[in-house]
């Protein structure tokens, strides 16, 4: 696993990893419900289209991308709930 630019406290991680659109960013939307603001979701995702669409949805809602980190044939997205 790769080091942290920084470290922030994970509340949950969602792992959408053989999920295709719109699945990631739908189960991101719904474990997000479940956060408190300030706290951080990572999510695993193996779907390409999973960073740009989780980024789009962070846009759109007011939540913030922490972190994108590439893990293979995984991407790795933090996300802190609003």
């Amino acid at each position: 696993m790769k080091e942290l630019s920084q470290s922030f406290r994970i509340a949950r991680t969602l792992d959408a990893r053989g999920m295709y659109c719109p699945g990631p960013v739908m189960e991101t939307a719904k474990a997000m419900k479940q956060l408190n603001s300030g706290e951080v979701l990572e999510i695993l995702a193996t779907d390409p289209a999973a960073k740009p669409d989780i980024e789009a949805w962070a846009r759109r809602t007011g939540n913030q991308v922490l972190e994108v980190q590439q893990q293979g044939d995984a991407v790795r997205i933090l996300v802190k709930k609003a």
